[in-house]
C-alpha cells in the first residue's frame, strides 16, 4: 500500500533533544520519504544535537545556551546557526509545513507566536504557552489561518474524535489520566515523596517537569485549560477521569447521548505522526493495539482532596483572565524547587495556591504579549519569595 501523503513535508523541531523531540525524530527516521528536517533547536544538550545534525542534516539550528556557538560553527560550517532567545524566534520564522513546538515551559511562548505569524502550521506539544496565553495564541492562529494540531495524547484523541463533527453538538469531553505514580498513596505518604520517585511515571516516558505535573495531577488541570482554547469549549464541558490502563486517551459525549472514544498504545510517536500527516494518514503503522488483549478497562473520578492541584486548576480555568498565566508561572517555579529538593511534594500546591491568592488578575480580553510576559516574570518572583519564607521556618 502507498501512503496517502501527497507531498513531502518540511518540519522544524523546537526542542529536538527533549523527550518529544527525540520521539519526533524517530517518526521522521521511520518515514524519511515523507518528512524533511529543516530546523532543529536545543537548550544545551550539544552532544545529542550534533548527532541529530549529522543524521538529519537540517539547514538551520538554534541553541539557547550561547556558549556552544563557536564549537558548533567550527564543526558545521555550512549550517545557519542561531542562538539565545532571539535565535529560537529566528528559526521559528523560517517557512516550513510544520513547526513542532516541544520546548518545555513558558520559554516556548514567543517562538510559538513567531511561527504562527510566519504562517507555519503548529504541532503543539508544550501546553504551557496555551495555558498562559490561550486567547492571544488562538486569535493569532485564526488571523493567520494557521492550524493548531495538538500532540498531547489526550488532546490528539479529542481532536481526532471531533473530525467532521459540529462542536455545538458536544455535550462534554473527557481527558483520561493514569493517576500517576502516587494515586494509591495516602495524603501522609505524599508528604514524603522524593523527586526521584515523582519522575517515574507508570505508563509514559516523559521529562522531569511533565512527570512531576502528572504526579500532582496539575498536568490534567493544565490540560483542561488547554482543551478550552483548542476546542472552543467552556470549562464545564471538560472533565477528567482516571483510567490507569492508559488505553483510552479521550472521549467525546454528544448531545444525542452518543459517545466516541479514541484508543491507542502508550506511545507518543503515534500522536506526533498524526500531527505531521494531518489531515492525511499513512498506512504503515508504528504500533498497534491487540484488541484481543484488551480487558479490565476501568474508570474513576479523581480524588481532588488528595490531589488539590487539579481542583485549583479547574477553579482557575473557570475564572479565566490572567489567572492561568499566574497558575502556570507559579507551578513552574514550585516544580523546579521540588526537583532541586528545596520543598516537599505537597508544598507545590501550597505555593501555587498562595501565589494565586496574592495575584488576583482576571481581565485579559486585550492582553498583549508584553503584558503577559511581564506578569509571568512578576509571578515567578513572588513564588520564589513564598518559597524562601516557607523554607526558612
Amino acid at each position: 500500500m502507498q501512503s496517502h501523503l501527497t507531498q513531502q513535508k518540511k518540519i522544524t523541531i523546537l526542542g529536538s533533544t527533549g523527550s518529544i523531540g527525540r520521539s519526533a525524530l524517530e517518526v521522521i527516521r521511520s518515514f524519511p520519504e515523507y518528512f524533511q528536517v529543516v530546523g532543529l533547536s536545543a537548550y544545551s544538550n550539544i552532544d545529542l544535537l550534533k548527532k541529530q545534525i549529522r543524521e538529519f542534516k537540517p539547514q538551520y539550528i538554534a541553541v539557547f545556551d550561547t556558549k556552544h556557538i563557536q564549537d558548533l560553527q567550527h564543526e558545521f560550517k555550512n549550517l545557519t546557526i542561531y542562538s539565545g532567545k532571539e535565535g529560537l524566534k529566528q528559526i521559528s520564522s523560517i517557512k516550513v509545513d510544520i513547526v513542532l513546538c516541544a520546548i518545555v515551559g513558558a520559554v516556548g511562548l514567543e517562538p510559538l507566536l513567531t511561527a504562527i505569524e510566519s504562517q507555519n502550521d503548529i504541532a503543539l506539544a508544550n501546553k504551557e504557552p496555551l495555558v498562559m496565553a490561550g486567547r492571544l495564541i488562538t486569535q493569532k492562529a485564526n488571523a493567520h489561518s494557521v492550524k493548531l494540531i495538538p500532540v498531547d495524547s489526550e488532546h490528539s484523541a479529542i481532536f481526532q474524535c471531533l473530525i467532521g463533527q459540529d462542536i455545538n453538538t458536544v455535550e462534554k469531553i473527557y481527558l483520561t489520566a493514569s493517576g500517576g505514580p502516587f494515586y494509591n498513596k495516602s495524603i501522609k505518604e505524599l508528604e514524603e515523596v522524593t523527586p526521584q520517585e515523582a519522575i517515574k511515571h507508570p505508563t509514559w516516558s516523559m521529562g522531569k517537569k511533565i512527570s512531576v505535573d502528572s504526579a500532582t495531577l496539575m498536568n490534567k488541570g493544565l490540560e483542561i485549560i488547554e482543551a478550552i482554547w483548542l476546542f472552543g469549549l467552556t470549562e464545564d464541558k471538560v472533565d477528567v477521569v482516571i483510567h490507569p490502563q492508559s488505553i483510552i486517551h479521550g472521549l467525546v459525549e454528544f448531545s444525542d447521548g452518543n459517545m466516541l472514544a479514541h484508543l491507542g498504545p502508550t506511545d507518543m510517536k503515534l500522536p506526533i505522526l498524526f500531527s505531521f500527516t494531518y489531515p492525511e494518514r499513512v498506512f504503515r503503522p508504528l504500533k498497534r493495539i491487540n484488541i484481543k488483549e484488551l480487558s479490565n478497562l476501568s474508570f474513576d473520578y479523581p480524588d481532588e482532596n488528595k490531589f488539590p492541584c487539579l481542583k485549583l486548576a479547574r477553579t482557575v480555568a473557570k475564572k479565566g483572565g490572567l489567572q492561568p498565566t499566574v497558575l502556570n508561572a507559579s507551578n513552574e517555579v514550585a516544580v523546579q524547587s521540588f526537583c532541586e529538593g528545596k520543598i516537599r511534594f505537597t508544598d507545590i500546591y501550597r505555593i501555587v495556591e498562595k501565589t494565586l491568592e496574592e495575584n488576583s488578575y482576571t481581565n485579559c480580553n486585550d492582553c498583549n504579549l508584553e503584558i503577559i510576559l511581564s506578569i509571568d516574570q512578576e509571578v515567578r518572583k513572588k513564588s520564589i519569595e513564598i518559597i524562601k519564607k516557607l523554607t526558612s521556618r
